[in-house]
């Protein structure tokens, strides 16, 4: 069995955590772009969403994560009690989540769904890989909003297609490796083919952002339906 020994070091993140509401049960946030949801193991890795927001919030928990380079929406419970009523909405997938991405290119269908299973492999890490045979079920739509250019230092146009991301599963990298799947990785990965030609102008992070959070208050029964404007 192979050993999967991490080595990233997270850049320091200067940017703050938004709190967009909270109550007496859970917190709804913002994360910026840059910052671990958890903290790793290694002590340089200490600050993430959880190691600042437990200093205001005794006890709270992650129920869910946002890779590195993601911002956007992400609740966080309050309390073991509320945590398990949200990881079970999470996990019978009750929860609608919606992301914004800029995609390279210019892609040739207004709307569709990326049906691809995604596999871990020790060998690639921390890459994930599509694989039919040992991947678990993954599958997200797309749909686009507009298409563009974006002019370089050097005069070049930049195709750039603006799209709203809805996974219905949640797997590792799933958005990131499902648009690389369609041909148009997203733009400022650094995983899946997303950075710029060299010696163009640097993507300055990982054009993702969860937009939108749906799901059902574990107390009050209330439909909460977040949406939180990407700024890219």
């Amino acid at each position: 069995m192979s050993t999967i020994i991490d080595t990233f070091i997270a850049p320091a993140c200067h940017d703050k955590i938004e709190v967009l509401y909270q109550d007496e049960h859970l917190v709804l946030i913002n994360k910026p772009s840059g910052l671990l949801s958890l903290s790793g193991k290694n002590p340089q890795n200490l600050d993430s969403v959880h190691h600042r927001l437990v200093q205001i919030f005794p006890g709270c928990t992650l129920v869910h994560r946002l890779d590195f380079g993601t911002s956007g929406l992400m609740v966080i419970a309050l309390n073991k009690v509320i945590n398990a009523a949200l990881c079970q909405q999470f996990s019978q997938r009750a929860v609608t989540k919606m992301y914004s991405a800029l995609l390279c290119g210019h892609l040739s269908e207004n709307q569709g769904v990326i049906d691809a299973p995604i596999a871990k492999d020790p060998a690639l890490f921390p890459l994930m890989s599509i694989c039919a045979i040992n991947g678990k079920p993954a599958r997200s739509g797309y749909r686009v909003i507009e298409r563009f250019y974006r002019e370089l230092e050097d005069g070049t146009l930049l195709p750039l297609t603006r799209v709203e991301l809805t996974p219905e599963t949640g797997r590792t990298h799933q958005l990131r490796i499902h648009c690389q799947q369609l041909g148009h990785p997203i733009l400022g990965c650094d995983l899946y083919g997303g950075l710029l030609l060299p010696g163009t102008e640097q993507t300055p992070r990982l054009m993702l952002h969860a937009s939108e959070l749906h799901f059902v208050h574990p107390v009050s029964g209330e439909w909460i339906r977040a949406r939180n404007e990407s700024l890219f």
